[in-house]
């Protein structure tokens, strides 16, 4: 079992040249349904960008297509700088197994600040307290569910939309919950990432069984996350064409606007009338 810290290492190779290569072992535990989670394969590209960037250490912005399924074990991580400036630098990264390209994206580096927005309409989720909310479990059989990453990001789900899991879904294509490393490491730039990418998926609220894959999936970081809990807001937009929109939102203790998120994931929408619109 890897912490994130250690599940996310890159390791460099020798050599110069305008794109640099890192060497990296997608962990076991960061998975789901046996694959690599979106989120922590980002997390990792992240770590490699952050190796170049070095004088722009955070992340603050990553557009990435998923183009196939990466799987566990060794694989390799490529950084190629694009511009670097006073404020920010932009880089190419892209993940790499067995000569096939599993991961392309761009990545934004720059400098985050512990504070407050100057302005801002992100209002924090209303939720129950953690302690009434359901942790969500890593093994599900009956959803088809295997998220070993649950242990160590622990999510625990609002009560009032878990009808899905007695074959009730809400309809309102919605996830909401708390979300906290469960090690109690703490958040920061790259592990949000993989809060974004949240599990179990807003189409089981819409009554769609089965894994939802990530096809594209943008990003932003707005601030350094404070210590404990992240409120956590999984909304779903338009189902149709055997895809699905998805945004979401993450909130610090501090009430602050963490990071936000929006994807286009494939479902296979099932036989039927869809829920009505909320």
């Amino acid at each position: 079992m890897a912490d994130f810290m250690t599940a996310t290492a890159v390791r460099p190779r020798g050599g110069t040249g305008a794109t640099r290569t890192f060497d990296v072992t997608l962990d076991a535990q960061w998975t789901v349904n046996g694959k690599p989670h979106g989120g922590y394969l980002l997390a990792v590209l992240g770590r490699a960008a952050s190796q170049v960037a070095e004088t722009h250490p955070h992340l603050l912005a990553v557009n990435a297509s998923f183009l196939e399924a990466a799987e566990r074990g060794d694989a390799v991580a490529e950084v190629e700088p694009l511009r670097e400036g006073r404020g920010s630098a932009q880089l190419r990264a892209r993940l790499v197994q067995d000569d096939r390209v599993k991961v392309e994206c761009l990545i934004v580096q720059g400098l985050l600040e512990d504070e407050d927005a100057w302005w801002s309409t992100a209002v924090p989720e209303e939720l129950p307290d953690e302690k009434d909310c359901f942790l969500a479990p890593s093994e599900v059989p009956e959803l088809g569910l295997s998220a070993p990453f649950l242990a160590m990001i622990e999510h625990r789900l609002d009560p009032a939309l878990l009808g899905f899991a007695v074959g009730q879904p809400s309809g309102q294509g919605l996830v909401r919950g708390w979300q906290r490393m469960a090690d109690e490491s703490g958040w920061d730039p790259l592990s949000v990432l993989v809060a974004l990418d949240v599990i179990p998926s807003a189409s089981l609220d819409l009554g769609i069984p089965g894994w939802a894959p990530t096809i594209q999936f943008s990003a932003y970081v707005r601030s350094l996350p404070a210590a404990g809990a992240l409120r956590t807001r999984l909304k779903a937009g338009q189902v149709g064409a055997q895809t699905m929109d998805l945004s979401a939102h993450l909130w610090d203790d501090k009430g602050r606007l963490v990071a936000q998120a929006s994807q286009i994931a494939a479902v296979r929408i099932p036989d039927g009338a869809a829920p009505g619109n909320p």
